[in-house]
């Protein structure tokens, strides 16, 4: 079976490992777009933690900014409000580590567009209009995931 992948924000992300497969947790591999992100959010069900592969991420966690680059993690002490952003000039990637993980991947499945793991990621032209956002708010809420924009 391939791995599915998804399309949201302008991260194209590919899961390697998850809950509906047996796994006790989510492995993500995400490509960001750049400029592309994800917006502010937090989650009281899933642990989350990040290791940059290439680019450069600007993260926002509980109201402190990090810069981070190709072999750092970055741990999201859990329900913390956090974001981040490819800060570069070229796609970035990254891994995402989601424990247990059913909240992202049904956060990540349901509100992200399905697509070939080949697709290029692109930054999204603009912040969705109010009435994007209020059906974004309640479908991540729906999900485990609670979305501060």
């Amino acid at each position: 079976m391939r791995d599915p992948s998804y399309l949201l924000f302008g991260n194209l992300l590919t899961f390697r490992e998850r809950p509906s497969a047996g796994a006790p947790l989510l492995l993500a591999e995400c490509r960001t777009a750049p400029g592309a992100g994800a917006p502010p959010n937090r989650h009281p069900d899933d642990d989350e933690a990040f290791y940059i592969l290439s680019g450069q991420y600007a993260f926002h966690v509980d109201g402190e900014e990090r810069i981070a680059g190709a072999g750092d993690y970055i741990r999201i002490p859990n329900g913390a409000p956090h974001a981040f952003r490819n800060i570069g000039d070229a796609e970035a990637s990254m891994l995402i580590l989601n424990w247990p993980g059913r909240a992202h991947e049904a956060f990540f499945s349901g509100l992200g567009e399905a697509v070939p793991a080949d697709t290029v990621p692109l930054a999204p032209p603009g912040p969705p209009p109010e009435a994007m956002l209020a059906l974004l708010r309640r479908e991540a809420a729906a999900r485990g995931v609670e979305l501060l924009v």
